[in-house]
């Protein structure tokens, strides 16, 4: 059974840094393409940004491009997030979720896989 746990979240300060951090087990390679999604309270699930199984694709969200970035160290089996420059409305939990290999999206219907989330909190 595939596990995903989150984990970094915490408080921050607005124009702040936050590196979140995705520990796949047993193996990213069973995950395929992988994506960082947000859910705020009373709003929807986004999806922010995405990486293909190697790395060679990655895709963001409008409203994160030029601040985050996705990352992925199969050899550790984790999936990263670098958040710069954040904003208070990044405030959300932040999950991380696994698709297949050929995926290519950023829609959380397309997520076979979830972990718990973690909580990010920014204030201005």
């Amino acid at each position: 059974q595939v596990r995903l746990v989150e984990s970094g979240g915490t408080s921050v300060q607005a124009g702040g840094s936050l590196r979140l951090s995705c520990q796949v087990s047993p193996s990213t390679y069973t995950t395929g393409f992988m994506a960082w999604f947000r859910q705020a309270p009373g709003k929807e699930r986004e999806g922010v940004a995405g990486i293909s199984p190697f790395g060679g694709e990655k895709l963001y969200s409008d409203s994160v491009k030029g601040r985050f970035t996705i990352s992925r160290d199969n050899a550790k089996n984790s999936l990263y997030l670098q958040m710069n420059s954040l904003k208070p409305e990044d405030t959300a939990t932040y999950y991380c979720a696994g698709g297949y290999y050929g995926l290519s999206s950023l829609r959380s219907a397309d997520f076979r896989l979830w972990g718990q989330g973690t909580q990010v909190t920014v204030s201005s």
